[in-house]
């Protein structure tokens, strides 16, 4: 709702559409599982020795975790950047 004599905080709404133009898409694919599998542990030991095998870290309130495990951040290092 624009109130009047207020600003807004864009005026020039349709203005970055043509500066968008030849912009590239934004895409970000999810990381979907192939399968998932609940195991259980009759004690602690059992936890561990299972965490060791896979090389994780897990403990009684670990309630999921990629094998291998999934590397996070690594799509925060990718730029785009200009050809010249």
């Amino acid at each position: 709702m624009k109130v009047k004599g207020q600003e807004t905080l864009f005026p020039l709404e349709k203005l970055w559409r043509q500066e968008w133009q030849g912009m590239p898409e934004f895409e970000q694919p999810q990381d979907r599982e192939y399968a998932k599998i609940v195991i259980r542990f009759r004690n602690e030991s059992d936890l561990q020795d299972f965490a060791n095998l896979i090389a994780q870290k897990l403990n009684k309130k670990s309630q999921s975790t990629w094998h291998p495990e999934l590397q996070k951040n690594l799509k925060n290092s990718l730029v785009y950047t200009d050809e010249s």
